[in-house]
């Protein structure tokens, strides 16, 4: 089983920047990998960003609309996964979830993700 918590949500203005925080537990520890998504209200589930948590893991995967944005990075001592997010705008404002999946494969659709959080909402706006 693998156990996900999301963290670090909340209000920001626009152009602020804020760092979600995954602590992760169970099988994903010794590999696989962890996306964030975010969903809005009557929308699908948006991959924004995923990243391998084995050992010798390679780059991590972006969505287009949020690569020069935002950054996905993990801490492999403190089962950590973060997503530091800058230059945020009111589009921006969703749930935020973060995923595992226990094969080491990098993937943006949410459909391949087994294991999911809560989910931390942010809001940006004036």
């Amino acid at each position: 089983q693998v156990q996900l918590a999301e963290s670090g949500g909340g209000s920001v203005q626009p152009g602020g920047s804020l760092t979600l925080s995954c602590k992760t537990s169970g099988s994903i520890v010794s590999g696989g990998a962890v996306g964030w998504f975010r969903q809005v209200p009557g929308k699908e589930r948006e991959g924004l960003a995923t990243i391998l948590v084995g050992p010798g893991a390679g780059r991590p995967l972006y969505a287009q609309d949020v690569k020069e944005r935002f950054t996905i990075s993990k801490d492999t001592t403190e089962n950590m996964v973060y997503l530091q997010m800058h230059s945020l705008k009111p589009e921006d404002t969703a749930m935020y979830y973060c995923a595992a999946r226990l094969d080491p494969t990098r993937g943006l659709n949410a459909a391949m993700f087994k294991y999911w959080g809560q989910g931390t909402q942010i809001t940006v706006a004036s």
